[in-house]
């Protein structure tokens, strides 16, 4: 991941997004499970989990309901010489499936929980 060490504290999704937006990324992204791709319909790009890498994740809780989350992945391609975010459901009720795609993003979202302090 780039820039592992450079966290910013947001208190909510969308002071999350609106920082990110203002520092470059600015591409949505949605997953694409079926071919394991993250897709941007704007531009029609499609993204494989070799093409990008994760620069950052932040996870949030909701506000009634703690087992509703939302993780923000901000996101980055050299390759196409894009920036953008994906923002996904993460919760009691949301399982991962078993693609490349989810799993660098698991991945990810697991290196992030294990470098939080105690």
């Amino acid at each position: 991941m780039n820039n592992k060490y450079l966290r910013h504290n947001y208190d909510t999704l969308s002071e999350a997004v609106n920082d990110l937006i203002i520092r470059g990324y600015v591409t949505d992204f949605l997953l694409h499970e079926e071919k394991e791709c993250l897709l941007c319909e704007n531009n029609s790009l499609e993204l494989s989990p070799e093409d990008f890498v994760i620069d950052e994740v932040y996870r949030f809780e909701g506000m009634t309901d703690p087992s509703d989350e939302s993780i923000v992945y901000a996101i980055s391609s050299s390759r196409y010489n894009v920036k953008g975010l994906v923002i996904n459901g993460y919760g009691a009720g949301f399982g991962y499936r078993s693609s490349k795609l989810v799993e660098h993003l698991r991945r990810a979202h697991q290196y992030e929980d294990n470098k939080k302090p105690e």
